[in-house]
């Protein structure tokens, strides 16, 4: 980590990950500016410029525009916020020798594989969101600072916002019927191990690109009858298709039908291992429960 007497800024700071990232901070004792959107909008220059008024010494740039099925109708709003925003900050970033760390995702790759992930695999987003989350993986590249380093995660989820365990449970409580597609795997990722891991990137001075999920795999029905058993919920859920979703909703964007992503760079660089999603969603429980957070 930086000496304590260097400064943090978390973007996105109002959404599940900056709040762990703030959160984990402080368990070390240090403290960070973590800019909601209403106070950093990405997308307009002049607040990245007042990022830099007194340059941070790290910025964890989590601002993003993460609504997938959105994006489709708001690719412009996408691309400016997911991407050209995160060349600009990293070009300034270089300028000011801050460390950048950016955090993209799994819908980078197009999910046709078999096997994990690696780093260098090729890249073909099927949706606009992922699209444009390679625009600004892209753009940091090309204006890339002396440390930098882009963190691909993927269904990610934790105590603050919405999210797919979150949504299960609601929905399961209200009694309504659950729907879930199982042809689409991937593996889970609990914002605190993610935050976790990101710390340690950032202690080991990690440059590039690095894959971090909770390990092992699983999709999006198992998932969900994962979270309803975890919280405790009798609650039948119905496996359904892709393309089944996409007929009941036509305006959803394409998924990745496999997007496992390869840990094995995570692991050489920090001397650590992701623990496996379901002990991670079994603390989320417990997280919850403790803040009264459902």
């Amino acid at each position: 980590m930086p000496d304590v007497s260097d400064s943090i800024v978390i973007t996105g700071g109002g959404g599940m990950l900056g709040h762990a990232l703030a959160d984990a901070l402080a368990h070390r004792g240090r403290q960070a500016v973590a800019l909601t959107r209403a106070e950093c909008d990405i997308a307009n220059d002049d607040d990245i410029h007042r990022i830099f008024e007194r340059p941070p010494t790290l910025l964890l740039n989590c601002a993003a525009h993460t609504k997938v099925d959105l994006c489709e109708q708001e690719s412009a709003l996408a691309d400016a916020i997911n991407g050209t925003a995160v060349g600009k900050i990293a070009k300034l970033a270089r300028e000011h020798g801050t460390y950048l760390v950016h955090v993209s995702t799994d819908f980078v790759f197009e999910g046709h594989g078999t096997h994990p992930y690696k780093i260098d695999d090729p890249v073909k987003p099927l949706s606009a969101y992922g699209r444009s989350k390679l625009l600004g993986e892209t753009e940091l590249q090309k204006n890339a600072p002396r440390h930098w380093l882009i963190v691909r995660t993927a269904w990610v989820y934790g105590r603050y916002g919405a999210n797919f365990p979150r949504t299960m449970v609601s929905a399961a409580r209200a009694g309504k019927p659950l729907s879930v597609v199982r042809d689409q795997v991937g593996s889970p990722t609990y914002t605190v191990d993610l935050a976790e891991a990101i710390l340690a990137l950032v202690d080991a001075r990690a440059n590039g690109i690095v894959h971090v999920t909770n390990a092992g795999e699983t999709n999006w029905f198992e998932f969900a009858k994962a979270a309803l058993e975890t919280f405790g919920i009798d609650h039948p859920v119905a496996a359904i298709t892709a393309a089944d979703w996409q007929k009941l909703r036509p305006n959803t964007a394409a998924r990745p039908s496999y997007s496992v992503l390869d840990l094995r760079p995570y692991e050489g660089i920090t001397g650590k291992t992701m623990r496996p999603w379901r002990e991670a969603l079994s603390d989320f429980r417990k997280e919850v429960d403790r803040a009264g957070a459902f």
